[in-house]
């Protein structure tokens, strides 16, 4: 199918596949849902040379399958189905409609995800794919986040190390992984190294380090000698070994995390949607083109500004039976999605006077911070929705609500007539 078109049409022949790590189970069902075929296939290139063929020699028009990216969804694109995504929880919901014991079974999966777009292929949206160039900044976004987190994790083992061997270096600096604090950790390894040190030695090596900070040296080496006292001799020279190990991993995902950012810099200038995020407040080149990833450029996934809020799981999710009305957390979300677009509307409230009342009107309601951040997550995503589907950049001075917020404060700070 292509990738821009999004209009339905009533499947005669559907196919579910079960993904796997090594084998698929396929099922195709008639229009009357009686089986036609049922097949495994290997995770080889021989194997889905083999399902398409199934597929075609059948007449299939529509196959469900659990993921909606890798070979097999690949392969299907290259045919003329209609690729529609079922989620693997949403697939354990619906064994319930055939029966009570839910048990898991890879060719009843099948059959399962076949039967849905056979019967439910009206409530469905069917696969629509973001550019190559989205889908390969996305990958590297999120290869990102995974190493800074990864970057975090080590730092915490390495404080956690330190705080017996070397105490007086958790402390020193403002952040335990931050280039001075490497650095510092690299030349000084040993309770025996601080013990040489005086505030003039410390200044000299501050001075040849390019020491930045506003902490002078004499601070600095009251803090060593007001810290508890590490190993030393020869406990302390093996302990060092542990310290050198933690800092050659820390040093080089930092530098892996560097290289990332400039790559995805790159490919974040040269993407044609960098105008609609580049004016956002607060949102940086790294933040913008999470933005941008995680959104995508595939306008046709997104036909309502509601559409894209429930996705991210900044809509709540609404449960009403009778009398009885729940507003609730929203749980199957777009994980990655949330993140990144919580993470820029909870920064945007302190360069936004829009977003700032938002912001402010929520926890005056008794939200947490999380839920006001949510809540504003929302009144964005309206904003950018707009501007994404159009192709507009976004222009604060277009933008009405932030308008009347600065036209407001202006009119009040006017003197009054005498």
């Amino acid at each position: 199918m292509s990738l821009t078109d999004t209009t339905p049409t009533r499947p005669a022949v559907t196919a579910g596949i079960d993904w796997a790590s090594d084998n698929h189970a396929v099922c195709v069902l008639d229009p009357d849902g009686q089986v036609l075929a049922r097949q495994t296939v290997a995770h080889t290139a021989a194997g889905l040379r083999r399902l398409t063929d199934v597929l075609e020699r059948h007449q299939v028009t529509a196959v469900g399958i659990e993921r909606g990216d890798g070979p097999v969804v690949d392969a299907l694109l290259g045919t003329d189905v209609t690729v529609y995504v079922i989620p693997p929880q949403q697939v354990k919901n619906l064994r319930a409609r055939y029966g009570s014991a839910g048990n898991k079974d890879d060719r009843f999966d099948a059959y399962v995800l076949a039967d849905t777009i056979r019967t439910d292929w009206r409530r469905l949206t069917p696969l629509v794919l973001d550019s190559d160039t989205t889908t390969a900044l996305r990958k590297l976004c999120r290869a990102r986040r995974d190493l800074v987190a990864h970057r975090v994790a080590v730092a915490n083992q390495l404080r956690a190390h330190l705080s017996t061997a070397m105490p007086a270096a958790v402390g020193l600096f403002s952040d335990l992984d931050s280039a001075i604090s490497l650095r510092f950790l690299t030349r000084f390894t040993t309770q025996d190294d601080l013990d040489w040190l005086t505030p003039k030695r410390l200044a000299t090596w501050l001075t040849s380090a390019a020491y930045s900070g506003h902490t002078s040296a004499q601070t600095l080496h009251a803090r060593i000698t007001a810290a508890p006292r590490g190993a030393t001799g020869g406990h302390g020279h093996a302990l060092a070994g542990i310290t050198r190990a933690y800092l050659a991993c820390l040093q080089t995902i930092t530098a892996q995390i560097q290289t990332l950012a400039k790559q995805i810099a790159d490919a974040y200038d040269a993407h044609p949607d960098k105008p609609v995020y580049a004016a956002l407040p607060r949102v940086g080149t790294v933040r913008a083109a999470r933005l941008l990833a995680e959104i995508g450029d595939a306008r046709g996934r997104f036909p309502t500004a509601d559409s894209l809020t429930c996705l991210a799981g900044v809509a709540p999710s609404t449960r009403e039976s009778g009398k009885l009305r729940i507003v609730s957390f929203r749980w199957a979300v777009d994980k990655q999605l949330r993140d990144a677009v919580c993470d820029f509307a909870g920064d945007s409230r302190h360069a936004n006077d829009w977003a700032a009342q938002l912001y402010n009107r929520a926890r005056a309601r008794g939200c947490d911070h999380p839920h006001a951040v949510r809540i504003l997550a929302r009144a964005w995503l309206d904003v950018i929705w707009k501007c994404w589907t159009t192709s507009t950049p976004y222009d604060p001075a277009n933008h009405r609500a932030l308008q009347n917020i600065l036209n407001k404060d202006k009119t009040d700070d006017a003197p009054t007539a005498a």
